[in-house]
């Protein structure tokens, strides 16, 4: 099939999706495109990727960024700004049920103070600040649980058929070559093909969610159809997370999963402390594992992959032996620019832009400090999906990607500086901490008041 032709299969398709969704909502708001068309550009590629622009070398590129970016984001958070005015966002109770997320946020921003690069890393700050206020669009809908499934599914029903067009028809775009063995490598819609594993992966995610949760009602004709197009996606997720060859993903998604079915089983009912207890528990014999006794060496060298983690170990002495103001850090998004760049890229890390563990990564930017303030973070949005696990669909997968996130960013970055992974759980988090959300259903018909003596009348005459 030609390419031309292929696109416009796809973009019809696409626009029948769409529109003859059966889990469509008809009673979406406008407003939820916002967040969609934000968190579209932190999965895939920045409009100016998209558009083939330029700003000159690659380290230019990283200080400087791009102006039509700019331009783009600036109008979504403009329009989120509006939104949440128009709303009335109550800030004091999200400021309140959400202090450690606002701290970090804070702190973040206060170290470019003493960051190299001062101006680049408040630019920064600003940029992100948006991936929270497209968050808060969400929140602040009328119906703020179903507003994050909306999202979350236009997300799948965009990227993924998108990102098989630009494999199998736009190898130029879909495509690259790696840096370590110069073999090609899927990158689909996404930048990398770890980043394409992370779009599987939160995809995946949410269609396995989504499908457990309408199971029980697989017997009515208008679910069977939404547990079709399910299932089509799930697929088509898988095929992709394949031809990524992401392993991380692949066995994060599998942990997420594995989660999502205990949480929904009547045995993690009936026991909810159970899951409370087993994924922090995994997670520390993990942690002693890993760092008592190589397990991750161990098992890369046993399916055929290097033992180093593709280059992982060169990266992690590299960026340590910089020195880096162990309390503070560098300041946000301010490591991975001048001096220490060239350092990093002289080194045998090569040319790399992130320590490819999210913990790591942090430390590196913010210190100590920053490193407390996150797990704060975790911390408090692990009690809350506790509290909220037995009563609210959501906190199911509210837990999956909170265990997700802890294991994901052993190997690589994925916490806090607007990227993907980070976002969704976010996103999520806040939803379900929410104490008393109000979902402004449609109230339920009334049931005609019938007279008790009037009606065992008639049953006597009956009988």
């Amino acid at each position: 099939m030609p390419p031309s032709l292929a696109t416009l299969l796809w973009f019809v398709l696409t626009l029948v999706l769409f529109r003859f969704d059966p889990a469509r909502d008809r009673r979406a708001s406008p407003a939820l495109w916002i967040p969609t068309a934000w968190i579209f550009f932190t999965a895939s590629r920045l409009p100016a990727q998209w558009l083939g622009a330029s700003v000159g070398s690659a380290g230019q590129a990283l200080e400087e960024g791009n102006p039509l970016d700019r331009l783009i984001f600036s109008g979504l958070i403009v329009l989120s700004i509006a939104v949440l005015m128009s709303r009335s966002f109550n800030w004091n109770r999200f400021f309140t049920r959400n202090f450690a997320l606002i701290a970090l946020i804070a702190f973040a921003l206060t170290s470019a103070l003493w960051s190299d690069f001062p101006l680049v890393s408040a630019k920064r700050w600003f940029r992100d600040l948006g991936n929270y206020l497209v968050i808060f669009v969400v929140l602040s809908d009328r119906r703020p649980f179903d507003a994050v499934a909306i999202v979350l599914r236009r997300l799948g029903y965009l990227l993924v058929p998108l990102s098989i067009l630009l494999i199998k028809y736009y190898p130029g775009l879909g495509k690259t070559f790696s840096f370590w063995t110069g073999a090609a490598e899927f990158i689909g819609a996404a930048t990398s093909k770890n980043m394409l594993g992370v779009l599987c992966l939160v995809t995946g995610s949410f269609f396995f969610w989504d499908t457990l949760g309408r199971w029980p009602d697989r017997k009515e004709k208008q679910t069977k159809k939404i547990l079709m197009i399910d299932g089509a996606f799930i697929w088509m997720t898988l095929w992709l997370l394949n031809l990524s060859n992401s392993a991380t993903s692949t066995v994060c998604l599998t942990i997420g999963c594995v989660v999502m079915l205990v949480a929904h089983t009547k045995f993690s009912r009936r026991h909810p402390g159970f899951l409370k207890f087993m994924v922090p528990t995994a997670f520390c014999i993990y942690l002693i594992l890993a760092f008592g006794f190589d397990v991750n060496g161990s098992l890369a060298g046993a399916v055929g992959r290097d033992p180093t983690l593709t280059g992982r170990s060169d990266i992690w002495k590299a960026v340590l032996s910089t020195h880096t103001n162990p309390i503070v850090g560098a300041g946000y998004e301010s490591f991975w620019l001048g001096d220490r760049l060239t350092y990093i890229w002289s080194s045998k890390a090569g040319h790399v832009n992130e320590a490819h563990n999210g913990y790591l990564e942090l430390y590196l930017s913010l210190g100590l400090v920053g490193e407390f303030l996150l797990f704060t973070v975790l911390i408090s949005s692990y009690r809350t999906i506790c509290r909220k696990l037995s009563s609210l669909k959501l906190a199911s997968l509210a837990m999956a990607l909170w265990t997700v996130l802890l294991f994901y960013n052993m190997t690589e970055s994925a916490l806090f500086k607007g990227q993907l992974l980070w976002v969704i759980f976010i996103l999520v988090a806040i939803t379900v901490s929410a104490q008393t959300p109000i979902e402004r259903e449609d109230p339920p018909a009334k049931k005609p008041v019938v007279n008790n003596f009037s009606s065992r009348v008639r049953e006597g005459v009956a009988a």
